[in-house]
């Protein structure tokens, strides 16, 4: 209880750190809009295509829980956050501005969180294979 208890007063004191910076700001109106987007991407395109994927999963058959849920999740929110630079037209005047191969990042993300989820998928299903023959 006391930890939750320090996390919760550290979360207010993180809030009320936020919402000092956002009073000192010049322009506070610019932070609100980009906080209200942040809210907008989150329940009018993650939120929908989670769910839309889960229903499509649901209705093949397919049963998604725990970490293949949460490899959806986190692939899609990796991809949110990574549009701004996948979707960049041709080069940029300043190269140091994003120098990486954003599209070859995002594509080796996305494998380890398939390998990781796959690999995790394998070791459960044999374990539960290797319980069901032990108990026989």
């Amino acid at each position: 209880m006391a930890f939750r208890y320090a996390v919760g007063g550290f979360g207010l004191a993180v809030m009320a750190f936020g919402g000092l910076l956002l009073v000192r700001e010049p322009e506070p109106w610019r932070i609100a809009l980009w906080l209200a987007g942040g809210v907008l991407v989150h329940d009018g395109l993650i939120a929908p295509l989670i769910t839309a994927v889960g229903a499509l999963c649901a209705a093949v058959g397919l049963r998604l829980h725990g970490v293949p849920r949460a490899a959806l999740v986190v692939a899609g929110s990796l991809t949110v956050i990574a549009l701004p630079p996948l979707l960049r037209p041709g080069g940029v005047a300043n190269p140091s501005a994003l120098p990486l191969d954003y599209p070859r990042n995002w594509l080796l993300a996305m494998a380890v969180i398939g390998v990781l989820t796959a690999g995790y998928a394998g070791v459960r299903a044999w374990t539960r294979r290797r319980r069901a023959a032990l108990q026989r």
